[in-house]
């Protein structure tokens, strides 16, 4: 059992506490643009910011400590980044989602979006628990599984940012306004950048697991699974697709695997009599 210079549960209360005053903050700037899909941005941004805490108070090996947190910062550092310059680029035309979410909950639109906005405060910490049992391993030297970790880590964040520089390159092109991206890996899956942001969360946890009670990291890439396949990933935006692009999407989610990347289905036209 690791000697922990700080409980990891103070820990942990700190950084809940550092998100709920950055989401809180956050959510009145949000409402001062009248744009509440920055909460994609900050959720984003937080995990790098958790990262560093977590750095700096975990007592684990210092050289893994801080190769940890350097791949999530990076890592949340690349997707906040992609992210802010697609929400503000369409600034002052809020995501689809969160209109959406307007019309859900106008009766009570700011207590319920601010409530929206604390959840997330709240899922970054819970997320985050592979950083803090990473960090805390104090095994010296980097293990087999730390090797694993490294090279899903690496493999996700290239396949993240292939997928998303594919998504953007299509958009960017007149030509494609209301047509279905079937680009690169696009033309695999249909939310190839879903799937490597897991990949992500899976590489953290295995850069937990040997860490006692290590198998709790797998709350997170399990959670953002969950998120992925049901709640705000696939789910909303799929719903968006249909709305504005119809029929096109439709065949496209009948020819396409919706998450992992794979072989795209052919489908037989009927013959005409």
């Amino acid at each position: 059992m690791p000697t922990w210079g700080v409980s990891p549960l103070l820990i942990a209360a700190v950084a809940l506490v550092v998100c709920c005053l950055l989401f809180s903050g956050f959510f009145r700037v949000a409402q001062r643009l009248d744009n509440y899909g920055i909460v994609d941005i900050i959720w984003s941004y937080a995990f790098g910011l958790v990262a560093l805490v977590y750095a700096a108070l975990a007592g684990g090996w210092a050289p893994r400590r801080w190769l940890v947190a350097t791949l999530v910062f990076c890592w949340s550092l690349r997707l906040g980044t992609y992210l802010y310059r697609r929400v503000m680029g369409h600034h002052p035309v809020e995501d689809g989602r969160y209109r959406e979410l307007r019309v859900r909950w106008a009766a009570n639109f700011a207590r319920e979006m601010s409530r929206f906005y604390q959840l997330q405060a709240v899922s970054v910490v819970i997320l985050a628990t592979p950083f803090l049992l990473a960090l805390g391993r104090t095994e010296i030297g980097l293990t087999v599984s730390d090797g694993l970790a490294l090279a899903l880590f690496v493999l996700s964040l290239a396949g993240e940012a292939l997928a998303d520089g594919q998504l953007s390159a299509f958009k960017r092109d007149a030509a494609n306004k209301g047509r279905v991206c079937e680009a690169g890996l696009w033309a695999w899956s249909r939310h190839p950048n879903y799937f490597f942001v897991w990949l992500s969360w899976f590489s953290f946890a295995v850069f937990a697991w040997p860490a006692p009670w290590g198998w709790l990291g797998l709350i997170a890439p399990g959670g953002i699974l969950y998120l992925l396949l049901f709640v705000t990933g696939i789910p909303m935006t799929e719903e968006q697709a249909l709305r504005t692009k119809g029929d096109a999407y439709r065949d496209y989610q009948r020819r396409v695997s919706a998450f992992v990347p794979w072989f795209p289905r052919k489908i037989s036209l009927p013959l005409s009599s």
